[in-house]
């Protein structure tokens, strides 16, 4: 994804103006529009202490309260529904899906990540180490409220013994 807006801001700043179209406003705000974007893309950060959830990005953040962790899935945006730049609003990337409704996005890759169910509106995570954050969200939802009905970092159930 950085690639892309890379090569999207340097076609625009080093092939357009030599093909003619030269100090267009329009060009300056497309281009300080992919630098926003970018930059947005590379803040966005997540992080639990004892009481909270935390997702961050540049103009669009969320505190989610352990106690109140509903449900811990892994997910990806593309299961969720039709995506893209008119399938998203807001500064959290509030989304609508038409398997679970509306819903926030603060996400980095798209195909692998978290659906974290909360207070309402559902919020769409990808952590770097996915399988780690998991265990550990889990780990510190489980202390405040117990074993959760679905829940993707749960240590695995110890197989009940058979008779025999």
């Amino acid at each position: 994804m950085i690639g892309t807006y890379v090569v999207l801001i340097a076609l625009l700043v080093f092939v357009i103006p030599n093909a003619g179209i030269r100090n267009s406003w329009a060009l300056i705000v497309i281009i300080a529009l992919f630098l926003f974007f970018l930059v947005r893309y590379l803040s966005t950060s997540y992080s639990i202490n004892d009481t909270h959830l935390r997702t961050w990005r540049i103009f669009g953040n969320r505190r989610i309260p352990l106690d109140e962790v509903e449900k811990i899935e892994y997910s990806s945006i593309r299961d969720l529904g039709p995506t893209g730049f008119v399938g998203s609003w807001g500064w959290r990337g509030r989304m609508w899906s038409p398997v679970i409704g509306p819903f926030d996005a603060v996400y980095t890759d798209p195909a692998k990540g978290i659906l974290v169910t909360a207070q309402g509106v559902p919020i769409y995570i990808s952590p770097g180490h996915l399988e780690e954050f998991a265990r550990e969200l889990s780990r510190r939802v489980r202390s405040y409220s117990g074993p959760l009905e679905v829940d993707a970092g749960a240590p695995p159930r110890e197989p009940s013994p058979t008779p025999g």
